[in-house]
Protein backbone atom coordinates (compact mmCIF):
# COMPACT_ATOMS: atom_id res chain seq x y z
CA UNK A 1 0.00 0.00 0.00
CA UNK A 2 1.08 3.82 -0.94
CA UNK A 3 0.66 6.19 1.76
CA UNK A 4 1.40 9.96 0.88
CA UNK A 5 1.68 12.64 3.65
CA UNK A 6 1.26 16.31 3.79
CA UNK A 7 1.71 18.80 6.26
CA UNK A 8 1.41 22.44 5.92
CA UNK A 9 0.01 23.77 9.21
CA UNK A 10 3.12 25.88 9.38
CA UNK A 11 5.44 28.21 7.76
CA UNK A 12 7.81 24.53 6.91
CA UNK A 13 5.73 22.20 5.43
CA UNK A 14 6.55 18.98 4.05
CA UNK A 15 5.66 15.96 2.02
CA UNK A 16 6.27 12.24 2.83
CA UNK A 17 5.85 8.73 0.42
CA UNK A 18 5.77 5.50 1.66
CA UNK A 19 5.16 2.05 0.09
CA UNK A 20 4.33 -1.21 2.03
CA UNK A 21 5.73 0.88 5.41
CA UNK A 22 9.03 1.82 3.68
CA UNK A 23 9.76 5.24 3.55
CA UNK A 24 10.62 5.96 0.21
CA UNK A 25 10.32 9.90 -0.24
CA UNK A 26 10.35 12.79 2.00
CA UNK A 27 11.34 16.96 1.77
CA UNK A 28 10.77 19.72 3.93
CA UNK A 29 10.17 23.42 2.78
CA UNK A 30 10.02 26.60 3.99
CA UNK A 31 7.19 28.63 2.39
CA UNK A 32 6.13 31.29 5.21
CA UNK A 33 2.36 31.28 5.25
CA UNK A 34 1.93 30.22 0.98
CA UNK A 35 2.69 26.73 0.40
CA UNK A 36 1.00 26.30 -2.98
CA UNK A 37 3.91 26.16 -5.51
CA UNK A 38 6.20 24.34 -3.19
CA UNK A 39 3.76 21.65 -1.96
CA UNK A 40 2.67 20.85 -5.42
CA UNK A 41 6.39 20.74 -6.47
CA UNK A 42 6.84 18.35 -3.62
CA UNK A 43 4.34 16.17 -4.38
CA UNK A 44 4.95 15.94 -7.31
CA UNK A 45 8.71 14.36 -6.93
CA UNK A 46 6.89 12.01 -4.30
CA UNK A 47 3.90 10.50 -6.78
CA UNK A 48 6.58 10.32 -9.04
CA UNK A 49 8.27 7.26 -7.45
CA UNK A 50 5.07 5.10 -6.83
CA UNK A 51 1.13 6.56 -8.27
CA UNK A 52 -1.35 6.33 -5.90
CA UNK A 53 -4.29 4.18 -6.80
CA UNK A 54 -7.72 2.75 -5.10
CA UNK A 55 -6.33 0.92 -1.78
CA UNK A 56 -4.10 3.42 -1.05
CA UNK A 57 -3.82 6.48 1.36
CA UNK A 58 -3.31 9.95 2.02
CA UNK A 59 -3.01 11.82 5.01
CA UNK A 60 -3.09 15.25 6.07
CA UNK A 61 -2.39 17.31 9.00
CA UNK A 62 -5.47 19.00 10.15
CA UNK A 63 -3.77 21.67 12.22
CA UNK A 64 -4.04 23.50 14.38
CA UNK A 65 -2.00 26.18 13.01
CA UNK A 66 -2.02 28.69 9.63
CA UNK A 67 -5.38 28.94 8.24
CA UNK A 68 -4.49 28.60 4.98
CA UNK A 69 -1.52 26.51 5.43
CA UNK A 70 -4.18 24.03 6.32
CA UNK A 71 -6.38 24.20 3.80
CA UNK A 72 -4.16 24.29 0.99
CA UNK A 73 -3.04 20.80 2.53
CA UNK A 74 -6.45 19.39 2.99
CA UNK A 75 -7.45 21.04 -0.91
CA UNK A 76 -4.02 19.13 -2.07
CA UNK A 77 -4.84 15.74 -0.54
CA UNK A 78 -8.74 16.20 -2.24
CA UNK A 79 -7.50 17.09 -5.56
CA UNK A 80 -5.13 13.90 -5.21
CA UNK A 81 -7.52 11.68 -4.29
CA UNK A 82 -10.08 12.61 -6.79
CA UNK A 83 -7.48 11.87 -9.57
CA UNK A 84 -6.38 8.60 -8.26
CA UNK A 85 -9.16 6.96 -5.85
CA UNK A 86 -6.52 6.60 -2.75
CA UNK A 87 -8.54 6.93 0.59
CA UNK A 88 -8.16 10.35 2.78
CA UNK A 89 -7.31 10.49 6.34
CA UNK A 90 -7.08 13.50 9.00
CA UNK A 91 -4.71 13.47 12.04
CA UNK A 92 -4.14 16.57 14.20
CA UNK A 93 -1.20 18.00 13.34
CA UNK A 94 0.47 18.29 16.50
CA UNK A 95 0.41 14.82 16.59
CA UNK A 96 3.43 14.56 14.32
CA UNK A 97 5.61 17.25 16.63
CA UNK A 98 7.98 14.32 18.02
CA UNK A 99 7.61 10.55 19.99
CA UNK A 100 7.18 9.85 23.44
CA UNK A 101 5.34 12.46 26.14
CA UNK A 102 5.00 16.21 25.75
CA UNK A 103 3.07 18.95 25.30
CA UNK A 104 2.03 21.08 22.38
CA UNK A 105 1.94 24.73 22.70
CA UNK A 106 1.24 27.69 20.26
CA UNK A 107 -0.11 31.05 20.00
CA UNK A 108 -3.45 31.23 18.71
CA UNK A 109 -3.41 35.24 18.73
CA UNK A 110 -6.11 37.32 20.35
CA UNK A 111 -4.20 37.17 23.67
CA UNK A 112 -5.24 33.22 23.82
CA UNK A 113 -3.24 29.84 23.18
CA UNK A 114 -3.72 26.47 21.92
CA UNK A 115 -2.20 23.54 24.63
CA UNK A 116 -2.54 19.49 23.80
CA UNK A 117 -1.07 16.22 25.71
CA UNK A 118 0.52 13.67 23.76
CA UNK A 119 1.70 10.66 24.29
CA UNK A 120 3.75 8.75 21.40
CA UNK A 121 1.46 10.56 18.69
CA UNK A 122 -1.93 9.99 20.97
CA UNK A 123 -3.42 13.30 22.06
CA UNK A 124 -4.27 12.68 25.59
CA UNK A 125 -6.32 16.30 26.19
CA UNK A 126 -6.52 18.67 23.09
CA UNK A 127 -5.75 20.73 21.07
CA UNK A 128 -8.14 23.12 23.27
CA UNK A 129 -8.25 27.09 23.13
CA UNK A 130 -7.00 28.90 26.51
CA UNK A 131 -6.23 31.97 28.29
CA UNK A 132 -3.07 33.23 29.17
CA UNK A 133 -3.71 32.68 32.85
CA UNK A 134 -5.28 29.16 32.25
CA UNK A 135 -2.25 27.98 30.09
CA UNK A 136 -0.10 28.74 33.09
CA UNK A 137 -2.18 26.92 35.56
CA UNK A 138 -1.99 23.89 33.31
CA UNK A 139 1.60 23.95 32.72
CA UNK A 140 1.94 24.09 36.49
CA UNK A 141 0.46 20.63 37.07
CA UNK A 142 2.92 18.52 34.63
CA UNK A 143 6.31 17.20 35.76
CA UNK A 144 9.69 18.21 34.10
CA UNK A 145 9.42 14.95 32.08
CA UNK A 146 7.05 16.11 29.76
CA UNK A 147 8.68 18.13 27.21
CA UNK A 148 7.21 21.71 25.64
CA UNK A 149 6.99 21.87 22.26
CA UNK A 150 5.57 24.78 19.79
CA UNK A 151 6.69 25.52 16.31
CA UNK A 152 7.68 29.37 16.81
CA UNK A 153 8.09 31.33 20.15
CA UNK A 154 4.99 31.46 22.53
CA UNK A 155 5.13 34.77 24.50
CA UNK A 156 5.60 34.32 28.12
CA UNK A 157 6.27 30.55 28.15
CA UNK A 158 10.27 29.66 28.51
CA UNK A 159 11.60 26.51 27.92
CA UNK A 160 9.97 25.26 24.87
CA UNK A 161 11.73 22.93 22.29
CA UNK A 162 10.92 24.42 18.94
CA UNK A 163 10.32 21.63 16.01
CA UNK A 164 7.84 21.55 13.18
CA UNK A 165 4.95 18.88 12.61
CA UNK A 166 6.78 16.36 9.91
CA UNK A 167 4.85 14.82 7.06
CA UNK A 168 6.84 11.48 7.70
CA UNK A 169 5.63 11.40 11.00
CA UNK A 170 2.03 11.84 9.89
CA UNK A 171 2.57 8.65 7.46
CA UNK A 172 4.22 6.46 10.44
CA UNK A 173 0.72 7.42 12.50
CA UNK A 174 -1.59 6.62 9.99
CA UNK A 175 0.11 3.81 8.62
CA UNK A 176 -0.27 2.47 12.47
CA UNK A 177 -3.92 3.64 13.03
CA UNK A 178 -3.30 6.71 15.70
CA UNK A 179 -4.67 9.88 16.45
CA UNK A 180 -6.81 9.45 13.29
CA UNK A 181 -9.72 12.18 13.64
CA UNK A 182 -11.05 12.17 9.91
CA UNK A 183 -11.81 10.08 7.26
CA UNK A 184 -12.48 11.16 4.10
CA UNK A 185 -14.10 14.06 4.92
CA UNK A 186 -11.81 16.58 6.11
CA UNK A 187 -11.78 19.79 7.75
CA UNK A 188 -9.06 22.26 9.47
CA UNK A 189 -9.12 21.77 13.38
CA UNK A 190 -10.82 25.11 14.34
CA UNK A 191 -10.38 26.00 17.98
CA UNK A 192 -12.33 29.16 17.27
CA UNK A 193 -14.43 30.38 14.18
CA UNK A 194 -12.42 32.73 11.88
CA UNK A 195 -11.84 36.47 12.70
CA UNK A 196 -13.18 38.11 10.18
CA UNK A 197 -13.52 42.26 10.03
CA UNK A 198 -16.42 43.57 8.85
CA UNK A 199 -16.09 46.44 6.31
CA UNK A 200 -16.74 50.37 7.57
CA UNK A 201 -20.15 51.49 6.50
CA UNK A 202 -19.84 54.22 3.88
CA UNK A 203 -20.41 57.93 4.78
Amino acid sequence: MITVAIETSTTEGSTALFRDGELLFSQAFQAGRNHSSLLFVSLQKAVALAPLGRGDQIVVGLGPGSYAGVRIGIAAAIGLSIATGASLVGIPSVAALARGKYLALGDARRDTFYFAQLDDGQCLEGPVLLTADALAEKLATFPPEWQRIASEPVPGISGLTLRYPSATRLGQLAMDGVSIVARDHLEPIYLREPHITTPKPRK
